[in-house]
């Protein structure tokens, strides 16, 4: 609920959800705001289960073994191969603290697309 709310009051141009399962994009889904949800994930069944949900896109999508900043920016750069954003936009990601593992999503970034990447 708070990316959502933060999406729409901010006038963010994408959210990124590193998911296993797809919980949080069914959860983001529900909620009508225009703004394109990207699910990225390894498993092939979630981004199968994704395309049912309103406003959510499957992407193929693993970060294991990459550094919490490599991946951000990695993120990043696939929205911008799509044509999701360009340099100036917001994005919000939203990832688990441990990847890989199901229902843990509990970080919420917003990202400046241009701009240098910090750490979380």
């Amino acid at each position: 609920m708070s990316t959502m709310y933060t999406a729409n009051h901010l006038g963010v141009a994408a959210i990124a959800a590193l998911t296993e399962s797809g919980s949080t994009t069914t959860w983001m889904s529900r909620i009508s705001s225009g703004i394109p949800i990207y699910a990225l994930t390894p498993q092939v069944a979630t981004r199968r289960k994704v395309t049912l949900f309103r406003g959510v896109y499957p992407v193929s999508f693993d970060v294991t073994g990459v550094d919490t900043v490599r991946a951000n920016v990695e993120i990043v750069e696939e929205l911008q191969r799509r044509g999701a954003v360009r340099d100036g936009d917001l994005v919000i990601i939203t990832k688990g603290d441990l990847t890989g593992q199901s229902g843990g999503t509990n970080v919420m970034k917003i990202l400046r697309v241009g701009e240098h990447i910090l750490p979380d």
